[in-house]
C-alpha cells in the first residue's frame, strides 16, 4: 500500500473515534506493525509448515480452480480446492508457484464465537487446501495473520462475520505451528439497502467521502447501528 494511503486510512480512523495504544503511527513493544517490514516473521512460520510437511506446491490459478470446479462461484470467501496438485510428484516447471496448506479432510474444526456462539466447520467441505505462500514471495493473509496474533501475544480477535471460515483455517495453522490461539469475536457486517456488506464494488462510500460530506462520526455510528440489526 501507498505511504499516502496508509496516512489517509489512519487519519480517517482516528477521525471516526479510534484509538489505540500501540501500531505503525506510534510504535510500541511488538514493533515493526508494518506487514512489509515483518517478512522474516512470516518466513519462519513458513519453513516450519515445510518442514514439517504440512504445505505443497501448486501451480492453479483461482481460474484454474473456478473452472476444475464447473461451477459459478460469487462468494467472497475463497473456492473449494479441488486437489489438482495435492499429489503431484513435483511443481512443474516454469510455472508460478503457490504454496497451499493441506487441510485433514473431513475433521471438524469447532471453536466458541464471542457474538454467534458455537462455530463448526468441516475441512475439505466447508473449506479446502488454502495458499499460505504466494509465487511472489509474499505470506497469505491465513499466514500473516496467524503469525502476527500470535508474535504481539493477541487474546481476542474482534473483526466482521465473513471471517468465520477464516477463523477455522487460522486455528488449523495455529495448531500446526503449536501457537496458543486467542479468542475470537465476529460481529454482523454492516450493509446497504440492498443487504451487500459495505465494500467498493458496490461503490459504497469510504471514511473519508463520508467525511467530505459532512457527516459527523456520530451520524454515521447510529446509522451503521441501525443497519446492522
Amino acid at each position: 500500500m501507498r505511504p499516502e494511503f496508509i496516512t489517509a486510512m489512519i487519519e480517517d480512523l482516528r477521525w471516526f473515534g479510534f484509538k489505540w495504544q500501540e501500531g505503525p503511527d506510534g510504535g510500541g513493544p511488538y514493533a515493526p506493525y508494518s506487514q512489509s517490514e515483518r517478512g522474516e516473521i512470516y518466513r519462519r512460520a513458513f519453513e516450519r509448515l515445510r518442514e514439517a510437511g504440512l504445505v505443497y506446491p501448486c501451480s492453479c490459478s483461482r481460474q484454474d480452480v473456478l473452472r476444475a470446479l464447473q461451477a459459478p462461484h460469487a462468494s467472497d470467501d475463497e473456492p473449494i480446492y479441488p486437489g489438482t496438485c495435492r499429489a503431484a510428484a513435483a511443481p512443474p516447471v516454469g510455472k508460478r508457484i503457490n504454496w497451499r496448506f493441506r487441510v485433514p479432510d473431513h475433521e471438524a474444526v469447532e471453536f466458541q464465537d464471542g457474538h454467534f456462539g458455537p462455530q463448526r466447520f468441516v475441512a475439505g467441505k466447508d473449506f479446502g487446501d488454502f495458499v499460505v505462500w504466494r509465487h511472489d514471495g509474499v505470506p497469505s493473509y491465513q499466514l500473516a495473520v496467524t503469525a502476527d496474533d500470535s508474535a504481539m501475544h493477541i487474546t481476542e480477535v474482534v473483526r466482521g462475520a465473513d471471517l468465520l471460515v477464516s477463523t477455522a483455517r487460522q486455528l488449523l495453522l495455529y495448531r500446526a505451528l503449536g501457537l496458543t490461539p486467542p479468542a475470537f469475536y465476529h460481529g454482523p457486517l454492516v450493509t446497504n439497502e440492498a443487504g451487500e456488506r459495505l465494500a467498493k464494488r458496490h461503490d459504497a462510500a469510504s471514511l473519508r467521502r463520508l467525511r467530505e460530506q459532512g457527516r459527523t462520526p456520530e451520524e454515521i455510528r447510529r446509522e451503521w447501528e441501525t443497519q446492522s440489526k
